[in-house]
């Protein structure tokens, strides 16, 4: 620990990143990730095990009363005879092929791939130095971050992963409130450690300050990913916007900049809420997204399924038209989207996952030239439903009608894709209306040719009023995307 510490206080010295948020702002976002709009995020785990809720078993399995605590107590015994940990030799991952899913994500159309790391449980997902308690040498006994990542280097898809560790700090706390497997005394490398009591889930920045030993834990293992496996993007869950967190996610951010330059290559931070300086990495929306178009860049996180982030025997899923939807409303807006899926606990992916990534793969390999390296036009659309914007608030259910159109551009082109053309064959772009003497239009160039891709040739015709297009044959309830040649 001390060893790695003393690295890491070594290479923010001789870098060109320090750990300030002034030294830190000098980060640009890489170009290869402007031109990146598509991702898939895995949440797997031990917890894909019980399957059952959600990936927060581990807390609420020892929250007394709760439907977890009941379901474990019907289904596994008393928590002090069968706890969380003894789910681990279960998590055996026995039909996990690491080159099957990354032909999945690339027939999905994902560009880049964030695997979860650690999540709030502390199991680690990755071979460690710093913890026995991790899949390589444990459940599965396979490196399987390591293994995804050369299988994704091979399909040329970006290497990603996240790191939810910082929760743990409160995470099996309750643990300790009756007889259970987590009993005192907890020392740092213990399974369980530091379980500190969460007394209020709805202010849990009120609750014991993390210590120094904790949040020194935390940094190591963070910089520890970045050295083992040079990961393109770190992906932080919430809770590292706490203020005694501050400071060491300074030092995480100089150590993995200061790296990817040792690299030569650009990395990027993803942050929730305002754990980072606006600028200084890039901010994620948790299940949700900004209403209006943003001059710099963002994401939005989400997943196939309702109710959890995890494999559940009783998930609820969104439709791939939904999700199409979102995908591209999001990148009109300089956003890109993080899509999650959850594997089973012996490797395979449901059918449910799979079929909605491989219907998004279908209308991206049409429709992709709209999405992939696109840029902001100079509105982001026309219509009448406007989402609602900020985390837990995903928009699936948007009554959207042919009336709403997004934007995006590229080249010399502009596409105008139409949300919902169900039962219509004509569209009207007002936003590419004809200039008049009186009129202010969004657009005073010349339109070449109009295309509707992936569907039989279109008629269009230019007013006052907009670009009106008359198709034929377009039955779909996805996204259509009219290509506009212009100059």
């Amino acid at each position: 620990m001390e060893k790695y510490l003393k690295l890491i206080d070594e290479v923010n010295e001789k870098g060109r990143f320090k750990p300030t948020w002034e030294s830190l702002s000098q980060y640009r976002v890489p170009d290869w990730y402007e031109d990146t709009k598509f991702g898939i995020f895995i949440h797997w785990g031990v917890y894909s095990v019980p399957a059952y809720s959600s990936e927060w078993y581990s807390r609420c399995m020892y929250i007394q009363g709760t439907r977890e605590y009941e379901h474990h107590l019907k289904t596994y015994g008393e928590h002090k005879n069968f706890g969380y940990k003894d789910f681990i030799p279960m998590f055996k991952a026995e039909k996990f092929d690491p080159e099957q899913w990354a032909e999945l994500f690339k027939n999905a159309g994902a560009q880049y791939v964030v695997p979860v790391g650690e999540h709030h449980d502390g199991f680690q997902m990755y071979d460690s130095d710093i913890s026995e308690w991790n899949a390589a040498k444990m459940g599965p006994e396979r490196n399987v971050l390591g293994e995804l990542y050369g299988e994704f280097e091979k399909k040329g898809l970006v290497r990603g992963v996240s790191t939810h560790r910082v929760e743990h700090w409160f995470f099996m706390g309750h643990g300790k409130e009756f007889d259970s497997d987590i009993k005192e005394p907890l020392k740092r490398g213990d399974f369980y450690w530091p379980a500190m009591p969460e007394r209020n889930h709805q202010d849990l920045f009120s609750e014991p300050m993390p210590t120094e030993e904790f949040l020194n834990d935390w940094l190591v293992r963070c910089c520890e990913l970045v050295d083992k496996y040079q990961p393109s993007i770190v992906y932080f869950d919430w809770w590292i916007q706490h203020s005694a967190v501050k400071p060491y996610l300074k030092k995480f951010a100089a150590y993995y900049y200061n790296r990817a330059d040792e690299w030569g290559k650009g990395v990027v931070i993803n942050y929730k809420h305002d754990a980072f300086q606006f600028g200084c990495a890039v901010v994620d929306v948790e299940r949700g997204q900004f209403a209006d178009c943003k001059p710099y860049i963002w994401q939005t996180d989400t997943a196939v399924a309702k109710n959890s982030w995890c494999y559940t025997k009783d998930n609820h899923y969104k439709t791939s038209t939904q999700i199409i939807r979102s995908l591209v409303d999001i990148v009109s807006k300089n956003g890109r989207l993080l899509l999650n899926i959850g594997p089973k606990a012996d490797g395979t992916i449901p059918e449910e996952d799979k079929n909605i990534l491989l219907e998004i793969g279908e209308w991206l390999k049409v429709n992709g030239e709209a999405i992939y390296s696109s840029r902001l036009w100079r509105k982001s659309g026309e219509g009448s439903v406007n989402v609602t914007e900020g985390q837990f608030a995903d928009n699936e259910g948007a009554p959207y009608t042919v009336e709403d159109i997004r934007f995006t551009q590229k080249g010399e082109n502009i596409y105008a894709i139409c949300l919902n053309m169900q039962g219509k064959s004509e569209v009207c772009i007002k936003s590419l209306a004809e200039a008049d003497a009186s009129s202010k239009p969004n657009f005073h160039g010349i339109i070449k040719n109009v295309e509707v891709l992936g569907f039989d040739k279109c008629e269009w015709v230019r007013d006052a009023e907009g670009l009106h297009i008359t198709t034929d044959m377009v039955e779909t309830d996805k996204p259509v995307v009219f290509k506009i040649s212009v100059d």
